[in-house]
């Protein structure tokens, strides 16, 4: 008979993996500000293969409101201006020699509202995963209660601590998610 073993600390690894997946999705969405993580997502056509952006260019940041891509090998100029239309940032790219800009519109206030609706389903996906985790934690301590490898006594402590790492890590996506929503809101 295999010995299952139970490790909270693996559980809220996974848990934190769902944050920091949360704090990817948010990266990437519009809030009105250029920064790199925008254009992060879009893949490019390059040498016969999907990649992403930043392994054929370099993103900066000039102005608050711009970002510049200096593409680093000039025949990959028109694959990255076509992978940029093609993103759903609704951006429009200009084009000189290597350097592609991407100037970054204002945002309207419906557009602000649609965006905080976005961010709110990343966070609601990150906050289904974690309790995925909780969950599977959970049916591992009841199944090592049945099996009589712990004591009811240990599987409620653990339980407990697994609840605890689940609060932890509800509220950790609360707080990014409210920092991204003002961040939307008052650029």
């Amino acid at each position: 008979m295999a010995v299952t073993t139970f490790d909270v600390s693996d559980l809220k690894r996974r848990m934190q993996g769902a944050i920091n997946s949360l704090k990817h999705d948010l990266g990437s969405l519009r809030t009105g500000r250029a920064t790199p993580s925008l254009v992060e997502p879009i893949q490019v056509e390059a040498y016969g293969a999907t990649m992403p952006i930043t392994q054929v260019a370099t993103v900066s940041v000039p102005e608050p409101r711009l970002l510049s891509i200096q593409v680093w090998d000039r025949g990959m100029v028109a694959a990255v201006e076509k992978a940029i239309r093609q993103s759903d940032l609704g951006l429009n790219p200009q084009t000189e020699g290597q350097v592609i800009r991407l100037r970054i519109p204002e945002m309207n206030e419906q557009r602000r509202k649609e965006m905080v609706k976005v961010a709110h389903k990343y966070a609601e996906e990150a906050r289904i995963a974690v309790r995925h985790v909780r969950r599977d934690g959970l049916d591992t301590l009841k199944k090592l209660e049945k099996d009589g490898e712990i004591s009811e006594d240990d599987g409620k402590r653990q339980a407990e601590q697994v609840q605890k790492a689940t609060d932890q890590a509800i509220a950790d996506i609360d707080s990014v998610v409210a920092a991204k929503e003002k961040e939307i809101m008052h650029v």
